[in-house]
């Protein structure tokens, strides 16, 4: 996790399914625990959910959040 990951995730939208164009910040934690057994997408949008999930399940989505704004 470096801040320019933390930077780009503040910035990425979901481009599919039923979140589309929600930040991914933003995301259900279940919808991501879903894709964590599923198995996340290829490339930097699997890598990005990836971080999400583990942000918001230690409490810590608020350092995106800050970048938000």
């Amino acid at each position: 996790m470096t801040p320019e990951n933390l930077s780009k995730l503040a910035k990425t939208k979901m481009p599919f399914g039923k979140y589309q164009e929600r930040y991914l910040i933003d995301l259900p934690e279940t919808y991501l625990l879903w894709f964590a057994r599923q198995g996340f997408p290829q490339g930097q949008l699997g890598e990005y959910m990836q971080l999400a999930l583990e942000l918001k399940t230690n409490g810590l989505e608020y350092l995106v959040k800050a970048l938000q704004d």
